[in-house]
């Protein structure tokens, strides 16, 4: 096995920043974005990273709510009112006492 060249650490730091963006990771990539300015990279580098995420993300977004909308289209011809949760479902209940499903 060769010994392959270890990525440059701002390259590591652009996957970093773009995964969690578009990730939506809670920390939102604050840290590599630091890491990237301290080491000089030029903020239209920085805008493009941020952007394509951004895309890739609400692209992602976009069509889970699309096939969310198709499954939730689809009606079944029979259905019973007020019927219980099964216990294989693996429903909780809110606080006030609603049922998840």
């Amino acid at each position: 096995m060769t010994d392959q060249p270890q990525l440059h650490s701002s390259i590591v730091a652009m996957v970093s920043l773009a995964a969690g963006i578009a990730s939506n990771h809670p920390a939102m990539g604050q840290c590599q974005l630091q890491r990237l300015r301290d080491m000089k990279v030029p903020e239209h580098q920085l805008d493009a990273v941020i952007e394509i995420a951004r895309h890739i993300r609400d692209e992602a977004a976009q069509k889970l709510d699309a096939a969310f909308d198709d499954k939730a289209a689809q009606v079944t011809p029979t259905f019973s009112i007020a019927a219980a949760p099964t216990e294989s479902c693996g429903c909780s209940t809110t606080t006030s006492g609603q049922s998840c499903c």
